[in-house]
């Protein structure tokens, strides 16, 4: 198969699961406002962003497609590669992030991605990617089903691959500052292509549908339990750290500004409202409390004891 057959695959494929993702959405949450923007960049390449905003369900959200190429591969790709530092590149991608308004949904984010590169007449590629999971009131039934659901999508691709990519999300979710990880994790992948072209764009097929079913499922559950005014202000509080992570550590951010992609759309992931308040701490046995003694480190959460 030829790479230009390849990329054509690819991007049928991310275009296919944005409109899925937009659809299910849709379903859910019927009333939410929707802005769609065509892009261009200039040095190469373009996306589709569509946006949600002040719906009964999800009071901001996107999911953005984008397909870019340039011909210096910023150092955010390349950290993992050296070798590849100058090379030519494209970039393709779907990134989803919602923040639903009720605090007892999780907030959530997922990416699948391509990318092929060329220095010296060598082209290479590589997948990417996964899907994490941020309560703020979290139930531990919906934390071991998202995590069985990943497990899942990882055992399509092959054996004992949940676990590396499990840990490697509750790496990579990590706010050292605050010595503690973003959320209840997922799956994290990068650099995937052993074997071959078809095997590996299944696979990223199918982390893109896990992660619909397995969202969606804790969602529904979820939208019509009734909250107060001190649990919102708790998810404001806490929506500071996806905040923080993103602005500091978060490489898909730094990708996007380093290749001078479009700022609106990398920044759409960012939450609507967030509040920061000096040396908050849980009050002892609260289910704010229970948040930050049980659900903020790595746990193997399939196997609790």
């Amino acid at each position: 198969m030829s790479q230009k057959d390849q990329a054509r695959q690819v991007k049928t494929s991310l275009l296919s699961l944005q409109k899925n993702l937009q659809n299910h959405l849709l379903k859910v949450d019927p009333l939410v406002h929707t802005k769609i923007d065509e892009w261009e960049r200039e040095e190469g390449g373009g996306g589709k962003t569509i946006a949600f905003a002040n719906g009964q369900i999800i009071e901001k959200g996107g999911v953005n497609f984008s397909d870019v190429s340039g011909s210096n591969l910023p150092k955010t790709a390349t950290q993992n590669r050296p070798e590849l530092e100058g090379a030519s590149f494209r970039a393709m991608g779907v990134s989803v992030v919602f923040h639903p308004d009720n605090p007892h949904i999780p907030t959530t984010h997922a990416n699948v991605r391509y990318f092929e590169a060329k220095k010296e007449n060598q082209t290479v590629w590589w997948f990417g990617g996964g899907f994490d999971l941020t309560p703020y009131y979290p139930i531990l039934e919906d934390v071991i089903e998202w995590h069985n659901q990943a497990k899942s999508a990882c055992d399509s691709l092959g054996v004992n691959l949940y676990e590396k990519f499990k840990n490697w999300c509750d790496d990579y979710f990590y706010l050292p500052h605050r010595n503690e990880t973003r959320g209840v994790g997922g799956i994290f992948f990068d650099d995937q292509n052993s074997g071959s072209f078809p095997k590996n764009l299944s696979f990223m097929e199918t982390v893109g549908s896990t992660f619909q079913s397995a969202y969606f499922s804790i969602l529904k559950k979820r939208q019509n339990s009734p909250y107060t005014d001190q649990q919102k202000e708790f998810q404001l509080y806490r929506r500071g750290r996806y905040a923080e992570f993103n602005l500091v550590y978060d490489r898909g951010t730094h990708f996007g500004l380093q290749s001078h992609g479009r700022t609106e759309s990398i920044l759409m992931s960012m939450p609507p409202q967030v509040s920061w308040r000096y040396g908050w701490e849980p009050e002892k046995d609260s289910k704010e409390e229970d948040l930050y003694k049980n659900y903020l480190s790595p746990k193997d959460w399939l196997n609790l004891k």
